[in-house]
């Protein structure tokens, strides 16, 4: 049953409102506006039927006590006054009432009116519920549920301009193209889900995770968090995303890069913040992906003479940039510092390794174009995933043509990894116009 609330100094016209109302409402009755304003402090009524004319406090005043209280201004208010002049009643519509009966009030007219009031307002909050929800449509990602790009830039954009503090976490898929590519988009589509899910988990009150694009996401991470709990966060749902894709059985080596940008180190707006998140993203992907990375260690990189840091940090940052499985795939900058460190490992200690230039090599009168280049580039990619070990190591030196090493390796294994690169690659596109050429380098010294 609803319930409402007389407000009316006269007790029998609360009397005879109840005998009229009370078979289909609970009342509730005051006879001074004071007496309804200490019940209301720790009542909601559905609605209040106030009476005009009263001593000490009139319904004027009862009326705007009550507008001027967020927590119950909300509350329908119907006016009753013997007062039945159309000055009175524009007065008190002007003040937020919903309705005017004049009094002596008819039973039947009475109850009519509020059943008439009641279905106006289950109407209206119907309709309130619609447009939130289309309002709160707009503003999701369609595939994930999260937010979009759109929400989360407002809402960040509110909470520093309201003083707010807080992170923002960049998240990307390593070698999720190859999900689409291998298993197809439905698996693709459930890979995206699983990753919001998790961050759904990793979330806390106040937090905002979204997905921005693609296989992109962001989150929010609101209020002040330090650096060792972000990065214990991070790690966190890094490692849990990735224990999911090994569990998924897909054979892309697929993990997840993240960038963090604290406020207001890093940026005093939500572009700057996104901006510094990304390069610190980027950082990551440049640099074995599979980690995390906070822009501001970026930045400061080049003045490390000046800082005071631990050799558990120090170790903590290093040992994040190894993915734990499958070869090292750097940038060739990166390569030549490794292919350089081997030569003299192999000075020192007659430690053996080798090396594979591995050239795609387009058949005679075969036409290869700029796309398709790509797509066989992938394919090469996921090939060498699949076939060298952890510890070995790979990157692009031209378009066409990848290097490899292979530490700790002798001449019969080379020879074997060789032709399981070349049998997996030919696997992956059978009948390809696009071969394989592969030269090995006999002994790095």
């Amino acid at each position: 049953m609803k319930h409402i609330l007389i407000i009316d100094d006269d007790k029998i016209n609360i009397d005879c409102a109840r005998m009229s109302l009370s078979r289909q409402y609970k009342i509730t009755g005051t006879i001074s506006g004071r007496q309804a304003l200490q019940y209301l402090a720790g009542n909601i009524p559905d609605l209040i039927l106030l009476d005009l004319n009263m001593p000490f406090m009139d319904g004027y005043d009862v009326m705007k006590s009550i507008k001027a209280d967020p927590r119950i201004a909300d509350i329908p208010v119907v006016f009753l006054s013997a007062e039945k002049d159309a000055v009175t009643e524009g007065r008190c519509l002007e003040l937020g009432a919903v309705d005017f009966i004049p009094k002596p009030f008819v039973p039947s007219v009475l109850l009519s009116r509020l059943e008439k009031i009641f279905r106006g307002l289950d109407q209206r909050q119907e309709l309130k519920k619609e447009l939130d929800q289309i309002k709160d449509k707009s503003q999701r990602d369609a595939l994930t549920g999260l937010w979009n790009r759109a929400y989360v830039a407002k809402n960040v954009e509110q909470r520093i301009a309201n003083g707010g503090s807080g992170a923002l976490f960049m998240l990307d898929m390593d070698n999720f193209k190859a999900i689409n590519d291998n298993y197809g988009h439905d698996a693709g589509d459930n890979t995206l889900k699983m990753f919001a899910d998790t961050l759904r988990t990793y979330s806390k009150d106040g937090d905002i995770p979204a997905r921005v694009g693609g296989d992109e996401f962001v989150a929010w991470i609101d209020g002040y968090v330090d650096k060792e709990t972000l990065s214990r966060r991070a790690g966190a749902i890094i490692q849990d995303l990735c224990k999911k894709l090994e569990d998924c059985r897909f054979e892309t080596n697929s993990s997840v890069s993240l960038g963090i940008a604290i406020l207001p180190a890093d940026g005093d707006n939500f572009t700057d913040l996104y901006n510094a998140a990304d390069k610190a993203l980027y950082y990551v992907k440049q640099n074995g992906k599979n980690s995390y990375h906070f822009y501001s260690d970026e930045i400061k990189q080049d003045d490390n003479a000046g800082a005071a840091a631990s050799i558990e940090y120090i170790h903590e940052a290093m040992r994040r940039a190894d993915g734990k499985k499958g070869a090292y795939m750097l940038d060739y900058h990166g390569f030549t510092y490794i292919y350089n460190f081997l030569c003299r490992l192999s000075a020192r200690n007659e430690f053996v390794s080798r090396m594979l230039l591995i050239t795609l090599t387009p058949e005679e009168g075969y036409v290869l174009e700029d796309a398709e280049m790509n797509r066989v580039a992938d394919v090469l990619d996921q090939a060498l995933i699949s076939s060298l070990r952890r510890g070995d190591v790979a990157a692009n030196y031209t378009s066409r043509q990848v290097l490899v090493l292979l530490p700790g390796t002798g001449e019969a294994e080379t020879l074997m990894i060789a032709e399981r690169i070349r049998l997996e690659y030919e696997s992956r596109l059978p009948g390809c116009g696009i071969k394989l050429h592969i030269s090995m380098h006999t002994d790095i010294e």
